[in-house]
């Protein structure tokens, strides 16, 4: 299993990024796929789920409205869109495959003016 991030960088605050997922090495369309983020001096948190079946999604409260994940299982790629970012989401994302206990090597995301 291997999951490669892209797509941070430095946005100013309210700004947006699209932060990408490519998976490989298992059927991605069977499997729920997350986005997790940690912040100097802080633990890693979820900050997004969607499920395979249904495409259903779950979100956590500090990013609901904000932020949308999506997949593309023709490109498996899970993909995270970041709007109305604030200098709090400054922190390092990651994606994971939970099922497999994957990470991927994550990609900076800094707000700031």
């Amino acid at each position: 299993v291997q999951l490669v991030e892209s797509g941070g960088g430095l946005v100013q605050p309210g700004g947006s990024l699209r932060l990408s997922c490519a998976a490989s090495g298992f059927t991605f369309s069977n499997y729920r796929m997350s986005w997790y983020r940690q912040a100097p001096g802080k633990e890693r948190e979820l900050v997004a789920t969607i499920v395979s079946f249904d495409g259903s999604r779950n979100y956590a409260d500090s990013v609901k409205g904000r932020f949308t994940i999506s997949r593309d299982n023709a490109k498996s790629t899970v993909y995270l869109h970041m709007n109305s970012l604030k200098p709090e989401d400054t922190a390092v994302y990651y994606c994971s495959a939970p099922r497999f206990g994957a990470w991927g090597q994550g990609t900076q995301v800094t707000v700031s003016s």
